[in-house]
């Protein structure tokens, strides 16, 4: 019996540790499942069999392998909101970057989130599949040597909060392709489930709520995701504050909040103490803003927090929105309240506002004017500076790396050219490593959200009418957040700064679905010159005028290679162990 055990023993043990960061890896099927949110039976996007998607749950520095089986009747891809994919422009996920996943094959992502922590959530990024489903979220942790600057939470809640639509994907689709507007959304989810029933008048019966289970005398961080299509959305909850500590990977100046708007695509983290005596449970309550009274009640989603010790459902009134519905005012006054915690670390152990960039020398300005929707040659388009992207059959990464002549055009102009407008592949040329400042100009009726893709940006002025130059003496250039997506309101514009030193080509989008597939995009270009060289995965998928590299179905329903997970190896030698323990012992 000791040399069979000598012998397990050695078979047990686990082989050298791999040099490098640890990996985290996700089988993921993609697939329509059947779901009535608002009571009306529909497809939508689940993701295993779950609406919302499971979550990506990593640390900082981790490298995650998430495998994509395509069962949809689409070609689809993914995309990580928020994640930088540091050099890796490949796997970020957008047509830009990436042939689109055939319905029936797999692809595998691969990235590291590097010195990066936060909040942020991942989507379908083809178009309008995010109106059906398919998001989840993205949680990265810190790591145990870099404090957080404030006390652990005793847990940790997601929500995702978003208008909703009972017509599908592809309904919706074919109203923009007919010119036609989408028009109010259907009402509001959170958790992918609708409003619980606090007024009969308002919200019928059966419709399944989402419930929060909570612990009195408890602290509690909520992650809280607006993954809706276009519409603005106050947070709150009944009788209890919402400290503010964290937004897409910046930590804040820490405030409280009675409720926080919260735009498309943005995310904010909130501490939440149980303090209340739990005489009833009380509301969770994300309402829409700025659309007509008629349908602000139909545009309410309401959740339940349940305390343990609770002694009776909630009932009564919803918590108190801002007085003004249509008070942009309220709004912005409110963002620029948001302020960068510079004393506290980040990813990283210097803090946050160790890196100056009110210091930093401007080195491009590109004020990019936005207006409603027009018709351009017929078809109902949306414009940046007049021009209305159009993506490309070959994605620009690819057509870079293989020297494709025509997909695109380095030319993008860095204002608007009051001229008529036109639908072109026309992309900005940046600066590697230089210092950029990007003026969103909102000469629209309805409050946007820019995004980008591969970097933060700091959030430096925001403001009423045309933006001048005599505008940057209103800039704040110490505490500015850093994050990656911000709201202009209408007849206002916003001003951020960006470091480009993420060499890619990066999606800059409106983060409103109906003009996003309109067109309301660009992207940068960002090349490092001493190494403008970039690395195709293995299992690139090619499309377009690439189309003949591709071999025949050579990803359907087969995975991508990935190297093993470390930790899979130690968890099986342990049980190897106890199994040779538990033979000794007989």
């Amino acid at each position: 019996m000791p040399a069979l055990l000598l012998l397990l023993l050695l078979a047990a043990a686990p082989a050298p540790a791999r040099a490098g960061d640890p990996y985290s890896y996700y089988d993921w099927e993609v697939s329509y499942i059947s779901a009535q949110p608002l009571g009306v039976k529909q497809k939508v996007i689940g993701i295993n069999g779950q609406f919302p998607g499971p979550p990506l749950n990593v640390t900082t520095n981790w490298n995650v392998v998430v495998n994509v089986r395509n069962a949809l009747d689409e070609p689809l891809l993914l995309t990580w909101n928020g994640v930088q994919q540091r050099k890796t422009a490949w796997q970020d996920g957008v047509l830009g970057t990436n042939c689109a996943i055939p319905a029936g094959w797999n692809w595998t992502y691969t990235f590291q989130v590097k010195d990066q922590v936060g909040s942020f959530f991942y989507f379908p990024s083809t178009p309008l599949h995010r109106a059906a489903g398919g998001y989840g979220a993205i949680t990265i942790n810190n790591r145990d040597v870099i404090p957080i600057p404030f006390a652990f939470p005793d847990g940790d809640i997601t929500l995702f909060i978003g208008d909703w639509y009972n017509r599908g994907h592809r309904e919706l689709r074919s109203a923009l392709d007919g010119g036609t507007l989408l028009g109010a959304p259907d009402g509001v989810l959170i958790n992918g489930l609708g409003p619980y029933q606090y007024n009969e008048s308002v919200v019928p019966p059966g419709i399944v709520y989402e419930r929060i289970n909570v612990e009195p005398g408890k602290t509690y961080r909520f992650r809280v995701h607006n993954v809706g299509v276009s519409t603005s959305l106050n947070f709150r909850i009944q009788n209890h504050n919402l400290l503010l500590v964290e937004t897409e990977g910046s930590y804040t100046s820490q405030q409280n909040y009675t409720n926080l708007d919260i735009h498309v695509g943005q995310s904010y983290s909130f501490l939440v103490t149980m303090d209340q005596n739990a005489s009833t449970d009380y509301y969770v309550v994300a309402s829409a803003r700025f659309v007509d009274a008629a349908v602000v009640d139909k545009l309410t989603g309401v959740a339940i927090l349940h305390y343990s010790n609770s002694q009776g459902p909630a009932s009564g009134p919803l918590p108190d929105p801002p007085n003004d519905q249509y008070d942009t005012a309220f709004s912005i006054n409110q963002a620029r309240s948001i302020r960068w915690n510079v004393t506290a670390s980040g990813a990283r152990p210097n803090p946050q506002g160790s890196f100056h960039y009110g210091d930093i020398t401007v080195t491009d300005v590109f004020l990019l004017q936005s207006r409603a929707p027009e018709l351009i040659d017929g078809k109902l388009r949306s414009t940046l500076n007049e021009i209305s992207y159009i993506a490309p059959s070959t994605p620009l990464v690819l057509a870079q790396i293989f020297n494709v002549p025509g997909v695109f055009k380095l030319d993008f102009p860095n204002h608007p050219m009051n001229r008529l407008p036109k639908v072109d592949t026309s992309i900005i040329n940046g600066t590697y490593k230089g210092f950029m400042e990007i003026i969103f100009q909102n000469n629209a009726t309805n409050v946007q959200s820019y995004h980008l893709d591969g970097y933060a940006f700091f959030v430096v002025g925001m403001d009423y009418g045309l933006w001048t130059e005599n505008s940057r003496g209103t800039y704040n250039k110490w505490d500015g957040v850093a994050r990656s997506t911000i709201q202009v309101f209408p007849g206002a514009w916003t001003a951020i700064l960006v470091f480009l030193d993420n060499a890619g080509i990066w999606n800059l989008r409106v983060q409103n679905l109906d003009t996003w597939y309109l067109g309301q995009e660009v992207y940068i270009n960002v090349v490092n010159p001493e190494d403008s060289s970039t690395t195709l995965p293995d299992n690139a998928i090619f499309c377009g005028a690439l189309s003949s590299l591709q071999k025949e179905q050579s990803h359907r329903f087969q995975y991508s290679k990935a190297a093993p997970v470390p930790q899979w190896g130690e968890t099986i030698s342990l049980l190897v162990l106890l199994a040779c323990f538990a033979l000794w012992s007989l």
